[in-house]
């Protein structure tokens, strides 16, 4: 029974959400909601450990394990969180009903993406998940979110549709899509060629979802626009939903695959890089860390890349990646929570329109330090243990294979770690040492001051407590992601380790100061957004090639369309021309007859009205929209058919 309450409580809260008469009791309503749906996932997960569940009514397919466990508690965290903040954050706003309707829903949804135990279930509440969390980017109703909206929902539903042709071609490879059978049921598959198509059609959709490159169009654009507490969520908690799939693809279905590994290696470094570069150019505060959502998403890649390329030797890189995920999203829970501070005091989000805002509010300062500290890897916090095992890893691979692009991979790895540093320095210095909008101590209520304090000091506890706490976690979770336990203690804070973290340090700093002071700021000592606009591969790749193949499939579509038509009114001229008035025909029809004893009319009257009706549905028949018509219908009664046989 607990488990139905742990996956429907919070669709089930949702229901009710539209009959609170005030803002404040749907806050109110909706952080008691998180805070239940968090306990009842802790005592869960605690009393079924191990075990696997199905709900039979529904067919789904549910286990809790180290990794599933351990991630529907972040998530539930996440949400109680930003539940926490939402009352004051949306004091005044419109339609505060529709967004913590959606806030619960999407909350039952991303539960049911990590708890699930076959690709059925997940892909399932993934959907869900994706058209639940599309209105918090329309939220706001403005032009901007709008357009976002419009990308991220496109960009959704084209992951969904490619995700479920490799669900079908999945199944008929294996004949399973429980994930704990797919490693034996996938490495008995003869045609690895079939198998890899249905890898990539997954990954489609994984890689759309973590906002992976070239899939990544719709992050930048979706968090800006979106609300912050909603921005804390689609980065720290939906984007690991498409690293969940990337997790399992490399542990279950291409294991130690070096061709996938160097895939998800090349996909990852171009996310870093590209990822840090934006964030240097940008001056929108939400835009810079949705920018560092992009980077960071390609860190957790590679090390889900290393993953694969070590084979056995993967400790490192398994324990790290999981780590990283998690820092991941406690540090833009806790960034994009304090993003939304500013913006309800300051009702703005561009850097000189900020600058100050951090003064004299030492507890807001320190908590910027602890998210932007783990975010830049610095010792003490949890960002340095996972920057420093995916680091290892890529050391380790790079003196097993001697090629020169693993060392160029590890280059790039310091590189953007110190753009990372770049990038936070810049908005540190504007917030809490320039002058401009200073104001007094206070920054928010309590509930708003407790959600942010207790995101942040999630960081320093797993940071400062690498053996007993931070791996103990990540140990958990290695049945899932195929990893390995450590072969010997890792010395975290070694000379060698520092070193790393120096070089990035000091190749942010070096960017800071040679390049973002003295490029990026003008002469006034204003921000300046440098990100030249032909880069946007939404407006200047993705559109003008839809366009260029929209428009002569729309010539052969007019030409489909009026060929019907044509052909009816050439018939009409030959075969089928209308009987000649010298033929005499019997006045009324069996259908007339019938409908004017059943009406109680003259044989006339019913006569007209039959013809009438008969000839209305006789052009309706012959149309072509009525075809179309048919053909969806039909359509759409043979993939209901076809999903009841392939899962049923």
């Amino acid at each position: 029974m607990m488990v139905y309450f742990v996956l429907f409580f919070p669709l089930a809260a949702a229901l009710p959400v539209p009959l609170f008469r005030t803002d404040e009791r749907r806050g109110r309503w909706a952080t008691a909601a998180c805070l239940i749906a968090l306990t009842a996932t802790v005592v869960t997960g605690v009393t079924r450990y191990g075990s696997e569940t199905v709900l039979p009514a529904l067919r789904l397919h549910l286990a809790f394990d180290g990794f599933r466990v351990l991630y529907a508690v972040i998530v539930c965290f996440m949400w109680a969180m930003a539940a926490l903040l939402s009352p004051e954050y949306f004091a005044g706003h419109r339609h505060t009903a529709r967004y913590y309707f959606f806030f619960l829903l999407t909350l039952g949804a991303t539960v049911g993406v990590f708890l699930a135990a076959d690709l059925y279930t997940l892909f399932l509440f993934f959907e869900i998940m994706s058209l639940g969390s599309y209105v918090w980017v329309v939220q706001e109703e403005t032009e901007g979110a709008m357009a976002a909206g419009r990308t991220y929902l496109t960009i959704a539903v084209l992951g969904g549709l490619v995700t479920l042709m490799g669900l079908f071609l999945l199944y008929h490879l294996t004949g399973t899509l429980a994930m704990a059978a797919l490693p034996g049921a996938c490495a008995a598959v003869a045609d690895r060629r079939a198998l890899w198509a249905a890898a990539l059609c997954l990954f489609f959709g994984f890689a759309a979802k973590a906002g992976a490159f070239p899939l990544h169009i719709w992050l930048p654009k979706a968090h800006p626009v979106a609300p912050a507490p909603a921005s804390a969520l689609l980065s720290g908690a939906l984007t690991k939903a498409g690293v969940l799939g990337a997790v399992m693809i490399t542990a279950r279905i291409l294991p130690f695959d070096h061709r996938w590994g160097t895939l998800l290696l090349a996909i990852g470094t171009v996310n870093m890089v590209l990822g840090a570069v934006m964030a240097v150019c940008s001056t929108n505060l939400k835009h810079i860390f949705a920018c560092s959502s992009l980077s960071q998403i390609g860190f957790i890649l590679v090390g889900v890349s290393m993953m694969s390329l070590l084979g056995e030797e993967n400790a490192l890189a398994a324990q790290g990646t999981v780590l990283y995920m998690m820092n991941h999203s406690l540090v833009k829970l806790t960034l994009f929570l304090l993003a939304g501070v500013v913006y309800m005091n300051c009702h703005a989000l561009d850097l000189n329109d900020i600058r100050g805002f951090g003064r004299n509010k030492p507890w807001f300062h320190l908590l910027f330090l602890l998210g932007a500290g783990s975010l830049a890897g610095m010792p003490g916090l949890c960002g340095y243990l996972s920057k420093t095992l995916v680091h290892e890893a890529i050391v380790a691979y790079a003196h097993l294979s001697h090629h020169w692009a693993i060392t160029a991979v590890e280059g790039l790895f310091l590189f953007s770690g110190g753009l990372t540093a770049a990038y936070l320095t810049k908005v540190y210095v504007a917030l809490f040492w320039q002058k401009g909008k200073e104001t007094g101590p206070a920054w928010g209520t309590v509930p708003s001051w407790l959600a942010v304090t207790l995101s942040a000091v999630t960081l320093p506890v797993l940071g400062l407590l690498p053996h007993r706490l931070a791996e103990k976690l990540t140990g958990l979770t290695l049945d899932f992601t195929g990893g390995h336990p450590f072969a010997h203690p890792v010395h975290y804070f070694s000379p060698e380790n520092l070193k790393g973290v120096a070089i990035s340090l000091t190749i942010g700093m070096a960017v800071y100061f040679l390049f973002i002071r003295r490029v990026l700021v003008d002469r006034d000592g204003r921000y300046v957004n440098r990100w030249p606009r032909w880069l946007d591969m939404e407006e200047y790749c993705y559109k003008p090639i839809l366009r260029a193949v929209i428009a002569p499939a729309s010539v052969a579509a007019r030409a489909v369309c009026d060929l019907p038509d044509a052909v009816i009114l050439l018939l009409r001229r030959t075969a089928l021309r209308p009987v000649g008035p010298g033929q005499r025909r019997h006045p009324y029809t069996l259908g007339a007859r019938m409908l004017a004893r059943f009406r109680e009319l003259a044989h006339p009257d019913a006569a007209d009205r039959f013809s009438t009706v008969q000839e209305a549905a006789s052009r309706m028949a012959g149309s072509l929209s009525f075809a179309l018509l048919a053909t969806c219908l039909g359509v759409c009664v043979l993939l209901v058919a076809v999903i009841v046989h392939v899962f049923g």
